[in-house]
């Protein structure tokens, strides 16, 4: 099972990612540190960065997610593949399904060898498509490190408003951008929790 393909630019050629499920197995046998088996289980080679202290962190919790809400299973994580070689790139997905207010959270990570090549885009571009495709979305919301330069390099093409910021004792200051998934109308029911600093 995968989401549609789609282009993105860099300097260079055109970039093709795929999106390929990682069912709650796959996630479990990640998060273990099999990558082996989350290989076999998705179908598709993964690199050693799926098994990496950071991946294995969020595919754990995205395994209990799935585990506690199959439904959740078309928003949550997937590999990024190149075409048409087949290389997986990276990750990326949503934090879950839409929630009351119609807001759903995107997140996205590209193998450090593949960065600053137009992946992140091509990835972005594609979460935009499928949150735009679901009636019950109204809201697209990324939450992004102040020091990530490179993220915010990203969204910066895409029309996203910087509506709060937060504070973490371990991440520091998180940034909270959001975009209406429908352009013509905006949702009362986003408003942020931490105002924007003056």
């Amino acid at each position: 099972m995968r989401w549609v393909t789609i282009s993105a630019m860099n300097n260079e050629l055109p970039k093709r990612v795929r999106f390929v499920k990682l069912n709650a197995k796959a996630l479990r046998a990640l998060a273990d540190g099999d990558l082996a088996g989350g290989s076999a289980e998705a179908g598709i080679s993964l690199d050693e960065y799926f098994v990496s202290d950071r991946a294995r962190w969020i595919f754990a919790y995205r395994a209990d997610q799935l585990t506690k809400d199959p439904s959740a299973a078309p928003w949550t994580t997937r590999a990024a593949v190149s075409e048409p070689d087949g290389t997986v790139i990276g990750d990326a997905g949503f934090h879950g399904p839409p929630d009351e207010a119609g807001v759903v959270e995107i997140g996205y990570s590209v193998v450090s060898s593949y960065r600053r090549q137009g992946y992140a885009r091509a990835m972005l571009t594609e979460l935009l498509a499928r949150a735009t495709a679901d009636p019950a979305v109204r809201t697209v919301r990324a939450t992004i490190r102040s020091d990530n330069a490179p993220s915010l390099a990203t969204i910066a093409g895409f029309d996203f408003t910087q509506v709060a910021e937060r504070r973490d004792e371990n991440d520091g200051i998180n940034l909270v951008f959001e975009l209406p998934a429908n352009p013509s109308q905006t949702n009362p029911h986003t408003a942020p929790t931490t105002p924007l600093s003056r």
